[in-house]
């Protein structure tokens, strides 16, 4: 089975578990709302790479390990468009979950994707109950105080921002819990696999920083122009778009080189190669080789 279709199957099982018949309909409707279709499942495919590098014995803990990074992802996302925050209209190309179903039932979704997350975490890795801990305590980081993505979403609410510390929240969070996730679901020491992760996220964040200011708004499913609109910190304002395009070749070079030693390292320094690539548009990503 391909990563893709493991990622979605794993989300889709979750999430059917949540929105049972007693759940209040508009509620799971809102939530499957949320979750799909997906976008390119970055950081769940991210944590089974590692995985399947470290071994992957047991595949169905690697499998709720990458359900539950992506289920947070997700609800980052409907708060993130909240009008509290971004008053995003749109997201992945349609209608912003406030804008579909009303921001209280928005606000509900988030709350309920972040403890649906952990749910399927829990359940799926307690045959295993040595590595339940390092993944929860990894996943639980990367969403909360004082550097998940919780926090980063802090920074802007604050006067002055250091840039890296408010990417390595917003956004190299998750990556790392993916890299991390991925060696501890599978058995692995999962500590040397967190700089993977961190300069991975550093180098979406980046990445993402650009598109906002040279994409179009067809191809990122959201609007663009809002990090100077809304005030945020953003690599492209502060470095300027050559800049940022170097800072994100520095990131992705960090990343590769520091795969730990593992039976799968080749194959995952490929991996990773290759999908890094996609993370600018075509005409840049040339010029960030």
């Amino acid at each position: 089975m391909d990563a893709m279709t493991r990622v979605e199957q794993a989300i889709d099982a979750a999430v059917v578990r949540a929105t049972a018949r007693r759940s209040p309909p508009k509620l799971a409707n809102a939530m499957h709302y949320a979750l799909f279709p997906g976008g390119a499942r970055i950081r769940p495919r991210l944590c089974l790479a590692v995985a399947a590098a470290c071994g992957d014995d047991i595949p169905s803990i690697t499998d709720a390990a990458a359900a539950s990074i992506e289920i947070l992802h997700c609800a980052s996302l409907v708060h993130d468009d909240l009008p509290c925050f971004d008053d995003a209209a749109v997201r992945r190309g349609k209608a912003s979950v406030h804008r579909a179903f009303g921001e209280p039932l928005a606000v509900l979704v988030g709350d309920a994707l972040i403890v649906l997350a952990f749910e399927t975490l829990a359940r799926e890795a307690a045959c295993a109950p040595e590595r339940l801990t390092a993944l929860l305590l990894t996943v639980g980081g990367s969403v909360g105080a004082p550097s998940g993505i919780i926090a980063g979403q802090a920074w802007e609410c604050e006067s002055e921002v250091d840039l890296a510390n408010y990417q390595r929240a917003k956004t190299g969070s998750l990556f790392m819990a993916a890299t991390v996730t991925g060696a501890a679901a599978a058995g692995a020491n999962p500590e040397p696999w967190r700089m993977l992760g961190d300069r991975l996220g550093e180098a979406y964040q980046v990445a993402d920083d650009i598109r906002d200011v040279v994409a179009n708004p067809e191809e990122m499913g959201k609007p663009i122009g809002q990090d100077e609109a809304l005030g945020r910190p953003s690599a492209v304002l502060e470095l300027g778009l050559d800049g940022a395009i170097q800072r994100l070749k520095d990131f992705l070079t960090d990343a590769v080189d520091s795969i730990p030693p593992c039976t799968g390292r080749d194959e995952l320094r490929e991996l990773i190669v290759v999908e890094t690539k996609r993370f600018l548009p075509k005409d840049l990503s040339r010029r960030a080789a």
